[in-house]
Protein backbone atom coordinates (compact mmCIF):
# COMPACT_ATOMS: atom_id res chain seq x y z
CA UNK A 1 0.00 0.00 0.00
CA UNK A 2 1.51 3.50 -0.89
CA UNK A 3 1.77 5.66 2.07
CA UNK A 4 0.45 9.25 2.29
CA UNK A 5 3.17 11.29 1.71
CA UNK A 6 4.18 9.41 -1.90
CA UNK A 7 0.52 9.40 -2.44
CA UNK A 8 0.23 13.05 -2.26
CA UNK A 9 3.60 13.54 -4.36
CA UNK A 10 2.44 11.54 -7.26
CA UNK A 11 -0.68 13.75 -7.24
CA UNK A 12 1.14 16.51 -7.03
CA UNK A 13 2.78 14.99 -10.34
CA UNK A 14 -0.16 13.92 -12.32
CA UNK A 15 -0.94 17.38 -12.02
CA UNK A 16 2.59 18.05 -13.21
CA UNK A 17 2.05 15.60 -16.26
CA UNK A 18 -1.24 17.14 -17.33
CA UNK A 19 0.52 20.55 -16.58
CA UNK A 20 3.08 19.30 -19.28
CA UNK A 21 0.52 18.09 -21.92
CA UNK A 22 -1.39 21.95 -21.52
CA UNK A 23 2.13 23.30 -22.10
CA UNK A 24 3.04 21.31 -25.27
CA UNK A 25 -1.00 22.02 -26.56
CA UNK A 26 0.07 25.71 -26.14
CA UNK A 27 3.51 25.39 -27.97
CA UNK A 28 1.46 23.25 -30.71
CA UNK A 29 -0.61 26.30 -31.13
CA UNK A 30 2.44 29.08 -31.35
CA UNK A 31 3.88 27.13 -33.94
CA UNK A 32 0.74 26.56 -36.08
CA UNK A 33 0.16 30.57 -35.62
CA UNK A 34 3.59 30.92 -37.02
CA UNK A 35 3.24 28.90 -40.31
CA UNK A 36 4.98 26.24 -38.57
CA UNK A 37 2.49 23.39 -38.86
CA UNK A 38 5.58 20.15 -38.56
CA UNK A 39 6.56 21.81 -35.12
CA UNK A 40 2.61 22.07 -34.77
CA UNK A 41 2.16 18.53 -35.00
CA UNK A 42 5.25 17.44 -32.93
CA UNK A 43 3.66 19.30 -30.21
CA UNK A 44 0.38 17.74 -30.74
CA UNK A 45 1.74 14.50 -30.52
CA UNK A 46 4.15 15.69 -27.33
CA UNK A 47 0.96 16.84 -25.63
CA UNK A 48 -0.57 12.81 -26.24
CA UNK A 49 2.74 11.62 -24.98
CA UNK A 50 2.22 13.46 -21.38
CA UNK A 51 -1.50 12.43 -21.82
CA UNK A 52 -0.29 9.03 -21.81
CA UNK A 53 1.94 9.67 -18.82
CA UNK A 54 -0.55 11.22 -16.63
CA UNK A 55 -2.91 8.47 -17.45
CA UNK A 56 -0.43 5.71 -16.38
CA UNK A 57 0.23 7.50 -13.05
CA UNK A 58 -3.53 8.37 -12.52
CA UNK A 59 -4.17 4.11 -13.06
CA UNK A 60 -1.38 3.41 -10.72
CA UNK A 61 -2.74 4.97 -7.89
CA UNK A 62 -6.20 3.37 -8.71
CA UNK A 63 -4.34 0.26 -8.60
CA UNK A 64 -3.15 1.10 -4.98
CA UNK A 65 -6.66 2.69 -4.28
CA UNK A 66 -5.25 6.14 -3.67
CA UNK A 67 -7.94 8.55 -2.68
CA UNK A 68 -7.58 10.84 -5.98
CA UNK A 69 -8.18 14.58 -5.67
CA UNK A 70 -7.52 16.50 -8.89
CA UNK A 71 -5.94 20.15 -8.15
CA UNK A 72 -6.03 22.89 -10.40
CA UNK A 73 -4.04 22.84 -13.98
CA UNK A 74 -2.21 26.29 -14.05
CA UNK A 75 -2.64 28.04 -17.33
CA UNK A 76 0.49 28.48 -20.15
CA UNK A 77 1.31 31.23 -22.24
CA UNK A 78 1.49 30.56 -25.91
CA UNK A 79 3.50 33.30 -27.12
CA UNK A 80 7.62 32.60 -27.49
CA UNK A 81 10.38 34.72 -29.76
CA UNK A 82 10.42 31.98 -31.95
CA UNK A 83 11.15 28.43 -33.02
CA UNK A 84 14.02 28.14 -31.14
CA UNK A 85 12.69 29.71 -28.23
CA UNK A 86 9.99 27.26 -27.92
CA UNK A 87 12.10 24.86 -28.30
CA UNK A 88 14.71 25.67 -25.56
CA UNK A 89 11.16 26.59 -23.52
CA UNK A 90 10.41 22.90 -23.81
CA UNK A 91 14.08 21.61 -22.77
CA UNK A 92 13.60 23.49 -19.83
CA UNK A 93 10.58 22.41 -18.65
CA UNK A 94 11.55 18.59 -19.38
CA UNK A 95 14.79 19.00 -17.10
CA UNK A 96 12.32 20.52 -14.44
CA UNK A 97 10.60 16.99 -14.77
CA UNK A 98 13.24 14.92 -14.78
CA UNK A 99 14.57 16.92 -11.35
CA UNK A 100 10.47 16.22 -10.11
CA UNK A 101 10.97 12.55 -10.69
CA UNK A 102 14.07 12.22 -9.27
CA UNK A 103 12.79 13.59 -6.43
CA UNK A 104 10.21 11.31 -6.13
CA UNK A 105 12.01 8.27 -6.89
CA UNK A 106 14.22 9.41 -3.96
CA UNK A 107 10.91 9.56 -1.69
CA UNK A 108 9.83 6.04 -2.89
CA UNK A 109 13.45 4.25 -2.10
CA UNK A 110 13.78 6.52 1.73
CA UNK A 111 10.45 4.79 2.12
CA UNK A 112 11.40 1.53 0.50
CA UNK A 113 8.03 1.48 -1.94
CA UNK A 114 9.55 -0.72 -4.32
CA UNK A 115 6.57 -0.76 -6.72
CA UNK A 116 6.28 2.92 -6.84
CA UNK A 117 9.94 3.00 -7.21
CA UNK A 118 10.06 0.29 -10.21
CA UNK A 119 6.64 2.55 -12.01
CA UNK A 120 9.34 6.27 -11.19
CA UNK A 121 12.39 4.67 -12.78
CA UNK A 122 10.26 3.85 -16.13
CA UNK A 123 9.80 8.03 -16.38
CA UNK A 124 13.18 8.52 -15.39
CA UNK A 125 14.20 6.97 -18.26
CA UNK A 126 11.47 8.42 -20.82
CA UNK A 127 13.09 11.54 -19.24
CA UNK A 128 16.76 10.45 -21.13
CA UNK A 129 14.88 10.22 -24.17
CA UNK A 130 12.64 13.17 -23.94
CA UNK A 131 15.46 15.51 -22.79
CA UNK A 132 17.83 14.33 -25.81
CA UNK A 133 15.29 14.34 -28.12
CA UNK A 134 14.80 18.06 -27.36
CA UNK A 135 18.33 19.41 -27.22
CA UNK A 136 18.79 17.47 -31.08
CA UNK A 137 16.41 19.85 -32.26
CA UNK A 138 17.80 22.71 -30.90
CA UNK A 139 20.71 21.83 -32.16
CA UNK A 140 19.78 21.99 -35.43
CA UNK A 141 17.52 25.02 -35.10
CA UNK A 142 20.80 26.84 -33.95
CA UNK A 143 23.14 25.27 -36.95
CA UNK A 144 20.33 26.75 -39.66
CA UNK A 145 19.77 29.79 -37.44
CA UNK A 146 17.41 32.66 -39.05
CA UNK A 147 17.87 30.63 -42.55
CA UNK A 148 14.32 30.40 -44.37
CA UNK A 149 15.01 27.25 -45.98
CA UNK A 150 16.64 25.85 -43.21
CA UNK A 151 13.55 26.57 -40.78
CA UNK A 152 11.41 25.07 -43.54
CA UNK A 153 13.49 21.70 -43.85
CA UNK A 154 13.40 21.29 -39.90
CA UNK A 155 9.81 21.81 -40.10
CA UNK A 156 9.18 19.18 -42.42
CA UNK A 157 11.20 16.16 -40.70
CA UNK A 158 9.36 17.54 -37.49
CA UNK A 159 5.96 17.08 -39.24
CA UNK A 160 7.09 13.18 -39.66
CA UNK A 161 6.73 12.56 -35.80
CA UNK A 162 4.12 9.91 -35.20
CA UNK A 163 2.46 9.28 -32.24
CA UNK A 164 3.37 5.70 -29.99
CA UNK A 165 1.85 5.32 -26.67
CA UNK A 166 4.95 5.40 -24.87
CA UNK A 167 2.97 3.83 -22.20
CA UNK A 168 1.96 1.11 -24.30
CA UNK A 169 5.97 -0.17 -24.78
Amino acid sequence: MISTTLQTAIVEQLNKEFHSAYLYLGMSAYCSNEGFNGASSWFLIQYREEVAHGMKMFKYLEDQGADIQLPEIKGVKVKYKSLLDVFKKSLAHEQMMTKNLNNLSDIAMKEKDHATYNLLQWYVTEQVEEEATVSEIIDHITLVGDNGYGLYTIDKELAGRTFVDPTAV
